[in-house]
């Protein structure tokens, strides 16, 4: 059932007491069971939560929003070595890097002309990964030619 032009209030009537609430409830219970809401009462009234570790979720999630900016001239080049402990974390690192606008130059290196959006070097120092991260501003690289034209930079 689809409203379409209408209030709010009839979507909110419609999500508490039609058959919206069920999916509504549902997905509200599959996120307290992985952790990342919690439910608050405050004066009665009931209010969802981000726990820390959906704070870190919303956080990866807005590190993968690829930015893509004027090239100032400059590479970035990042290094990583993570334990083998953090084998998932090095993989979603890596799919971090992808999305934004890194190129691999090696298994644990990666270049680009674009800077690494906040969000995801905020997540790196909130979940303690950047200790095995290294991110370097480079002038040049030498015969830069296939990184240009990887990343369709024609003439600085």
């Amino acid at each position: 059932m689809l409203i379409r032009n209408s209030s709010p209030y009839k979507w909110r009537a419609w999500a508490l007491y039609g058959k919206g609430y069920d999916s509504y409830r549902n997905v509200i219970n599959s996120l307290e069971r992985q952790g990342l809401l919690q439910l608050e009462n405050k004066n009665g009234k009931k209010f969802l939560k981000l726990t820390q570790k959906g704070q870190l979720e919303v956080l990866l999630a807005k590190a993968k929003l690829p930015q893509k900016k004027k090239w100032d001239g400059k590479w970035r080049i990042i290094t990583f070595d993570f334990p083998e402990t953090a084998k998932i974390q090095r993989n979603q690192f890596r799919a971090l890097l992808k999305i934004n606008n890194f190129a691999k130059l090696q298994a644990s290196v990666y270049v680009s002309p674009f800077v690494l959006n906040r969000e995801a070097v905020k997540y790196l120092k909130e979940t303690k990964l950047l200790e095995f991260v290294r991110i370097i501003k480079a002038e040049e690289i030498d015969d830069d030619k296939d990184l240009r034209k990887h990343f369709k930079l024609n003439k600085f």
